[in-house]
């Protein structure tokens, strides 16, 4: 039993936070100790600038490297990347070298190393039998040490050159904003020379016993339940939320906090979050390249450490149903090497006309692309989440808040803004002055897919077991490509003889114009707000494979391809990887639900079901009213035929659609003629059967036992 067993202490290194933050790291204080100045100066200009890193530099970094990585008890290394599974990968090597009898690790192992690409997703980039690709050092992401191994943060591309990684593409679309928002920033302040995107992920997940989500084969083969009904207490009473988190769980978070610490991973924040059993971890903001990094560390670190602790993380968006799915809120903002936050009000009439320029630049780039944000968010395991009156919708929208909404309306209106002082804000736009903007005051609306929240937006529709560098790649890239419109469409203005003020304010107002379907204020739950988007033309993608279709599109093709961060043929091959792990994921649950139905639950239920005849008969026998029983064994029967039925079919459904050998067909069909068919009218029946049969018979774990952990 849980209680039996014995309780794992977390015992930090020292009382203090900053005496052990980062000390599995090889950052940019060990590197300065460690390297010649000359080196450390050639480094400084790799992770700032992009420059390449010769030969010598990457000698002298790998021998400090490996002095400092020895010191601490390593004896392996290795390029730790991020393949196209969702996951992270990494193929260990030993600092020691057998025929030499000594311990290396030459330059060019730092630099480059050799996996085999055929075995990872490449989606027809690669035959199988080419099996070559390469993973090469990210200096502007930390080498550090996790689980007594050297690990060095890398991209991965084919032989070829072509990404086969969420890395890659990230890191151009980082170069690819910060050239388009440089040539804004400039229009107000010539000394800005970067801009580079931060980004805070919210991670939320849940935590069960280990020993009960072993007796699950759903939750071990497809990581949520595909069967369970509702207990009689869920999250209803609303008592989780910020609730005092269970004593088993907050020395699973110190525990997994004190490992986050040592390898400089900034988590701050921890709570209960809505649902029982889930909890959220959320870390300051960093560079967009190091949080995507250290958020897919955090993910392996926390299901690690779990386990020392008996217990299970479950990253599914919905591992229950009835309750709250969890999401991976993304915090994204843009911040200039002069220190300013283009997405924070100020009290500077030159930054607050900036400030709005880049707020309108972002709503623009959500309008023109809301398929394409939606189908960086698209999978399996989301879809189970996205509309459920628990997350943001399908439908892509802005949450901009009322005083913001207010500004953008009266300067669309008469290009001059004035709001009344009221409780906390004032606000005043005008063409030659503009004063202080206080940070909105109206309430977060948590319904919304991309919100406003004061200094950033928040991308709050990306599921918790994604990678963030997909939906972060394309967000960049697409308010870049705004962006630079936005600079063509001020210079024309001002080439045609308008006050550089003057042509700001008159292309932002067109702007604001041309994306104002996408703004919304209400309850993107709401039924109403799904017909009134439907009137303004937003699409409602549920379904991931139809969700998906927009990376065939000519346009979102042109795009990656002028921004330089995917080929036409790169995303050729994502489309067809996201695809096939669609069909991957459904086809597995599918299995997963005939299984158990077939082999566990109807055996049972027919076995309670000879129980109830034998009871009924034996009423009548004695003379008594056996009515109540003959109706439960109808029921009971109804059930099960209804299971049988429903199982037989989608396994038809499949075979069928197994030999369809266009993907695209045969991942839309995976969607439409077996979940969307089969999967609800199976559970119904199963929930039931659940309902009915003896507690002491039922043969797998119920809700009320996994979801109130203590």
């Amino acid at each position: 039993m849980a209680q039996d067993r014995p309780k794992v202490v977390a015992t930090p290194p020292s009382g203090r936070i900053s005496d052990y933050f980062g000390t599995l790291v090889f950052g940019l204080k060990q590197m300065k100790e460690s390297l010649a100045p000359s080196v450390f100066k050639k480094v400084m200009e790799a992770i700032d600038k992009g420059s390449k890193i010769d030969t010598s530099t990457a000698e002298e970094i790998a021998s400090a490297v490996k002095v400092w990585a020895m010191s601490k008890g390593v004896t392996h290394y290795t390029h730790w990347f991020q393949p196209l599974t969702g996951s992270t990968a990494e193929k260990h090597d030993a600092f020691f070298d057998a025929h030499a009898g000594i311990e290396k690790f030459k330059g060019s192992a730092l630099v480059q190393q050799e996996p085999d690409a055929s075995s990872f997703p490449h989606g027809g980039i690669r035959s199988t039998f080419e099996a070559r690709g390469y993973t090469a050092w990210d200096p502007s992401s930390p080498i550090f040490i996790f689980d007594k191994t050297l690990c060095i943060p890398t991209i991965f591309v084919s032989y070829t050159g072509e990404a086969l990684d969420y890395k890659t593409p990230l890191l151009k679309s980082v170069e690819t904003i910060n050239d388009a928002a440089i040539g804004i920033c400039q229009l107000f302040d010539r000394n800005v020379r970067k801009v580079t995107p931060s980004l805070g992920v919210e991670q939320e997940y849940f935590v069960i016993d280990k020993a009960l989500f072993a007796t699950r084969p759903d939750l071990v083969m497809s990581g949520r339940t595909v069967f369970g009904h509702n207990p009689a207490r869920g999250q209803q009473l609303e008592d989780h939320y910020f609730g005092s988190i269970p004593t088993r769980v907050k020395d699973f978070m110190m525990d997994f906090e004190i490992e986050a610490h040592k390898l400089g991973i900034p988590v701050s924040t921890r709570h209960n979050e809505v649902a029982p059993s889930q909890f959220e971890v959320a870390p300051v903001f960093e560079e967009i390249n190091k949080a995507v990094d250290h958020n897919q560390l955090l993910m392996d670190l926390m299901s690690k450490v779990a386990e020392k602790h008996n217990l299970k993380v479950l990253l599914h968006e919905k591992p229950f149903a009835g309750v709250n799915g969890s999401g991976k809120h993304n915090n994204w903002s843009l911040i200039t090497d002069t220190g300013v936050n283009l997405f924070q009000p100020s009290n500077s009439a030159r930054e607050n006309l900036q400030f709005l320029t880049f707020v309108v630049a972002t709503v623009k780039a959500v309008y023109d692309n809301a398929d394409l944000l939606r189908a960086s968010i698209a999978s399996a395991s989301n879809d189970f989440r996205l509309g459920a009156n628990e997350a943001p919708p399908a439908i892509m929208s802005v949450f901009l808040g009322s005083t913001l909404t207010g500004v953008l309306d009266e300067l669309e209106k008469n290009g001059n803004v004035k709001i009344e002082k009221g409780d906390n804000m004032y606000m005043k736009l005008g063409i030659s002055k503009i004063p202080e903007i206080i940070l909105d005051n109206t309430d977060r609306n948590r319904t919304s897919p991309f919100a406003f929240t004061g200094n950033k937006f928040e991308f709050r529709a990306v599921g918790s077991s994604a990678n963030s560098a997909g939906p972060m790649t394309v967000l960049n890239v697409i308010v870049a490509e705004v962006l630079r419109n936005m600079a063509k469409d001020i210079e024309k203005e001002m080439a045609g003889g308008k006050e550089k003020k003057i042509a700001i304010v008159n292309v932002l107002r067109k702007y604001i114009k041309d994306s104002k379907k996408i703004r919304f204020e209400g309850d993107g739950y709401s039924e109403e707000w799904a017909k009134e988007a439907e009137k303004r033309g937003l699409s409602n993608l549920k379904s991931t494979p139809f969700a998906l279709d927009v990376y065939q599109d000519k346009k979102v093709i042109e795009l990656f391809g002028k921004a330089n961060v995917l080929t036409a043929i790169e995303l050729h091959a994502r489309h067809e990887i996201m695809l096939e792990n669609y069909i991957k994921k459904v086809q597995i649950e599918s299995r997963v639900m005939g299984d158990l139905a077939l082999n566990h639950v109807i055996p049972t239920a027919i076995q309670y079901q000879n129980k109830l005849i034998e009871n009924a008969n034996g009423l009548k026998g004695l003379g008594l009213d056996n009515k109540a029983a003959v109706e439960t064994i109808k029921e009971v029967s109804k059930h099960i035929e209804l299971v049988k039925e429903n199982v037989n079919a989608m396994i038809d459904a499949r075979k069928k659609l197994n030999k369809e050998e266009d993907v695209v067909k045969r991942a839309k069909g995976y969607s439409t003629e077996v979940k969307e068919k089969y999967f609800d009218k199976i559970r119904y029946s199963v929930d039931k059967l659940e309902l009915f049969v003896d507690d002491e018979f039922w043969p797998l774990v119920k809700y009320r036992e996994m979801l109130f952990i203590k």
